[in-house]
């Protein structure tokens, strides 16, 4: 099976080195710092490009159920292989940013997003796109769980203020190729999300000005 994955890994990578973004999958240390702070509590949990499913596994290790996990994934080769590995998770083979399009969970609020997405590659305006999505099915005092393999946050400070939201570093480990961190972001005025806990379009963040001064 780790072979095969491997092989699955390296083959998607070369189609598209840009969308991938990394030269191998997570490692189970990673899994397990991305993961560490997520219980059966947080169910439903939102994952954004699974890939091989390595964090998928460390999250139905920690307590959350295949029925209780949306996988959002936008390559089709990873999607399929993911929906016949978790036959009851919620399996979405779309762009992150179109996430706030759809209902989940039937309306229930996540607990967390763990993502894999490589947002250090990607454009300020689908950074935006992305957080805005995600937070739009985050309940009050969920998070965003995020790992990168640059030097610091890989969302910039600008627009975590414009966002509202704040971010800090959990942990890092070597024992990936390469070596990456593991941010937390979360709104950073919980008492205003908490006041407008009765709709999800009060968790949509709108009218953001797009790009850094």
């Amino acid at each position: 099976m780790l072979f095969a994955e491997q092989f699955a890994f390296l083959r998607d990578w070369l189609s598209d080195p840009l969308r991938v973004a990394a030269v191998a999958p997570s490692s189970h240390s990673l899994a397990e710092i991305i993961t560490g702070e997520i219980t059966r509590v947080h169910s439903p949990v939102i994952e954004l490009e699974p890939g091989t499913g390595v964090f998928t596994r460390r999250l139905i290790q920690r307590g959350i159920p295949q029925e209780r996990l949306a996988l959002v994934e936008s390559g089709y080769e990873f999607a399929k292989r993911l929906d016949w590995r978790f036959p009851t998770a919620q399996v979405l083979c779309m762009d992150a940013c179109r996430l706030d399009q759809i209902e989940l969970f039937d309306g229930e609020l996540a607990g967390a997003v763990v993502s894999g997405l490589p947002l250090l590659s990607m454009p300020t305006r689908k950074v935006i796109g992305i957080l805005r999505a995600s937070f739009a099915h985050l309940r009050f005092g969920g998070s965003f769980y995020q790992f990168t393999y640059g030097l610091r946050c890989p969302v910039a400070r600008c627009v975590l203020e414009r966002c509202g939201l704040r971010a800090r570093r959990i942990g890092w480990t070597l024992i990936n190729v390469p070596p990456a961190s593991v941010y937390k972001i979360s709104r950073r005025n919980m008492l205003i999300c908490h006041a407008d806990h009765e709709s999800h379009q009060s968790y949509k963040i709108n009218a953001i000005p797009l790009g850094c001064p």
